[in-house]
This record gives C-alpha cells, structure tokens and sequence, in this order.
C-alpha cells in the first residue's frame, strides 16, 4: 500500500532502521517508535513518548494514529491465530 501512495521502495525497506535513517522525517520517526511502544509487549508509551508524539500530532490525528495502530496489531494477531497468510500486497519491484 506504501507504494501505492507514493512511499518508495527504499523507504520501505529501510523502516527497520527508521530511528536512524535519514529516508524519514522527525515526526514520521516518532509515529513510529509510538507504534513500536504500542506494539511491542516490552515496552510502553512513556509520557516523554507521548509528548513528542503530541509536538507533531493534533488531538485527532494523535486518536487516529492509535486506532490505526490498534486496529494492525488485533489484524496482525487475528490473521496469525487462523493461520491467514499474507497476502502479498506489497512486492518489492
């Protein structure tokens, strides 16, 4: 879907070293280090986090960033636990 909408491959291949890499902005970085606080059991979403996660984003935009959130993380888990495989909506080109 990235692509789709103009992101490009090189971005998303590096979103794994998003925090570092200069293919992404500063508030596409804490967007993401949000999602990582939201979806990893290890970690939260300190009030430091949510500061710089509100220097960037609106109320709504900060409302819609988590549902969505929320929403890949129950699809993620949803998918896994039916044995749903991918479905391959992004291919490296």
């Amino acid at each position: 879907m990235g692509s789709q909408l103009g992101v490009s491959d090189e971005k998303i291949l590096a979103l794994g070293d998003y925090a570092t890499s200069p293919l992404y902005t500063e508030a596409e970085r804490v967007a993401l280090e949000y999602a990582d606080a939201i979806t990893l059991s290890d970690r939260d979403v300190g009030d430091d986090l949510f500061a710089r996660v509100r220097r960037f984003y609106d109320d709504d935009a900060v409302v819609e960033l988590t549902e969505v959130i929320a929403w890949e993380n129950a699809s993620s888990k949803f998918n896994r636990a039916l044995r749903i495989p991918s479905q391959g909506l992004w291919k490296r080109t």
